[in-house]
């Protein structure tokens, strides 16, 4: 997919088209060889046909209508000529679709591997402004339409083999007769102009409405239970059948087209056929030609009728191809991938020193969330992050396990700036727990570990520090127990404590959570917290609650963006009326 801006380039959709289909062609040459040389091998002895039933007019059908028998080897040499041509015929087949169909499949799997590894590499602000039913789509049926057309290629290569050969055959056995039913091809070429010309915008539009409708669907799965709650089902049906509604509108007017596209194709040959019976007729009784000439034009008319036909396959595919891969190419056109260095963390032991320099960020180029961030949180202490809501404490979570960059400053991790190490170096030394626990439709050894080879005794050891430990050996096959899709079967509270047990297997030296343990009961998160300040690790925690808020060595207190004091808990309190409002509000309950 290097050139995947190659066939964007070319101005209509025919040539486009052509473009794609070289890109696969250059990507798998030699399938595409084998391919076409079975089809070129069935073409070539699908013409032989016509020479064997031409022959066999002349020196078998006739003599035996002039004499009253056939000779029994005339017979057997017509028989075996016929049968002779089947079996390679049919090997040319199995070549051409077994080629054809590998190639085709080959390429999907490297484009959604291509799309896949893109959207990993693309930070998160680029994904916050691509719904995931758009994503989907790109992975899905973009692909699959951007491939479609290779099916019928090697078809289609192979069978323009067969037209020449029938075609030079023609102009040698009558030329009169071949040069009248060739003139079928100039009206072939003009009918699938009009076709392109009207199926182009209808197939774009019906791409799109794709990508929206999976966009609905997705919307309403994942708020499957604020759909219910609220009651909102009819509303949301409504939705889906509305987008639905237009999507079928779409696909029935490229229908349409196509439905008068492929008939219209298939009868131009039918009546050159005719054309040149009509005139056979008139000139074997002039004495201008042979019968046997006569029925071979004839016949390999029909034999160009299939070439003809399965060009129109290939044409008839292109402008959903070409929208396809557009969509699919955009994605890897895609800029904002993130850069990584080759700097490695020393091996080390304990918690790690993080230090936030002067970082400025905002989702949009004019407002920026945080300013001049600049604090330091050395090897083994807690700093919690305290603030009301939209104060930028999510962002410095998101911007400490560089989901995205900062604008301005740098964060370093015991001295490195972040920027500047290997990919997945900091993943080896950093685990981020968010407020919304993701669980896989997995078991629950396979949710903690997710593919890590790590002993059951330091699962438990892990979950026993996130107070997992007892609802998990409850369950019917404890660690083998399946946990159903996002973690249907569990409590929030449960969700969230496998996932900070997740975090905690890893042996993390800078672990950091987002309101991680919001779902969980007092009792149970402080205990959770004990547990985590007997480790070694660095902990920043985005707290609410004041049990929480108490255990940290110090409070950042952000007001819009900025830190607008710092301290222990019991200090803030006492000298900032804004902190402690602000913490206090959180503990009360109206009556």
């Amino acid at each position: 997919m290097a050139t995947a801006s190659s066939p964007t380039a070319v101005t209509g959709t025919t040539s486009a088209g052509f473009g794609v289909l070289w890109v696969a062609i250059k990507r798998e040459p030699w399938i595409f060889t084998l391919s076409t040389l079975g089809s070129v091998l069935f073409g070539a002895l699908t013409v032989a046909d016509a020479w064997v039933l031409g022959w066999s007019t002349d020196h078998v059908v006739l003599p035996a209508f002039r004499d009253g028998e056939i000779g029994s080897g005339l017979l057997w040499a017509v028989l075996g000529l016929f049968v002779a041509v089947a079996i390679l015929r049919a090997v040319g087949i199995v070549a051409r679709r077994l080629g054809a169909g590998i190639m085709q499949y080959r390429m999907q799997a490297h484009s959604r591997r291509a799309v896949t590894r893109q959207y990993l590499q693309l930070p998160m602000a680029w994904h916050q402004k691509h719904p995931t039913g758009e994503l989907l789509s790109n992975a899905n049926s973009d692909v699959e339409a951007a491939w479609g057309p290779i099916a019928p290629l090697p078809m289609a290569v192979g069978t323009v083999a067969m037209m020449v050969i029938a075609v030079v055959q023609m102009l040698f056995t009558d030329l009169a007769l071949a040069v009248v039913g060739l003139l079928v091809f100039p009206v072939v070429i003009g009918t699938n102009v009009v076709y392109q010309r009207l199926a182009q915008g209808w197939a774009t539009r019906a791409q799109q409405l794709r990508a929206e409708l999976s966009e609905i669907a997705h919307e309403s799965f994942d708020g499957a239970l604020v759909v219910k709650t609220l009651g909102r089902e009819p509303e949301e049906t409504e939705r889906f059948r509305a987008k639905a509604a237009e999507l079928r509108e779409a696909n029935i007017k490229v229908g349409r087209i196509r439905a008068a596209f492929d008939p219209t194709l298939a009868a131009l040959p039918n009546i050159a056929v005719l054309v040149v019976l009509v005139l056979g007729v008139h000139r074997v009784t002039s004495g201008a030609t042979a019968p046997g000439d006569v029925v071979t034009i004839a016949y390999l008319l029909t034999v160009v009728s299939f070439p003809i036909r399965s060009i129109g396959w290939l044409l008839g595919d292109f402008p959903r191809s070409v929208v396809g891969y557009r969509r699919v190419a955009a994605v890897l056109r895609a800029s904002g991938a993130m850069e990584y260095g080759d700097r490695e963390l020393p091996s080390q032991t304990g918690g790690a020193r993080l230090e936030v320099d002067r970082a400025s960020f905002g989702y949009q180029p004019d407002r920026p969330l945080l300013r001049e961030l600049t604090f330091a949180v050395e090897p083994g202490r807690t700093v919690a992050l305290v603030g009301a809501t939209a104060s930028g404490k999510s962002t410095i979570t998101t911007l400490l396990a560089r989901l995205v960059d900062v604008d301005a400053g740098a964060i370093r991790v015991d001295g490195h700036d972040l920027r500047d190490l290997r990919r997945g170096v900091l993943a080896g030394t950093q685990a981020v727990v968010p407020q919304t626990a993701f669980l896989f439709d997995d078991t629950v050894r396979g949710n903690v570990t997710l593919g890590l080879d790590v002993p059951d005794e330091e699962v438990w050891s892990a979950l026993r520090t996130a107070q997992a430990d007892g609802f998990v050996a409850a369950l019917p096959e404890g660690l083998d127990s399946r946990l159903g899709e996002r973690g249907a079967t569990l409590s929030g509270g449960q969700r969230q404590r496998l996932a900070l047990a997740r975090a905690l297997v890893r042996h993390p030296r800078l672990l950091v959570l987002d309101d991680a343990t919001s779902a969980v009961d007092p009792e149970v998160e402080a205990r959770i917290l004990a547990g985590l300040r007997g480790d070694d690790a660095t902990l920043v925690v985005v707290a609410y609650r004041k049990a929480t808020i108490s255990l940290a060595d110090e409070v950042l207190f952000l007001v819009d963006g900025a830190i607008a004091d710092r301290g222990p808990h019991a200090e803030l309190v006492a000298r900032n009326d804004d902190y402690a409002r602000l913490v206090n509000a959180y503990e009360e309950v109206p009556a």
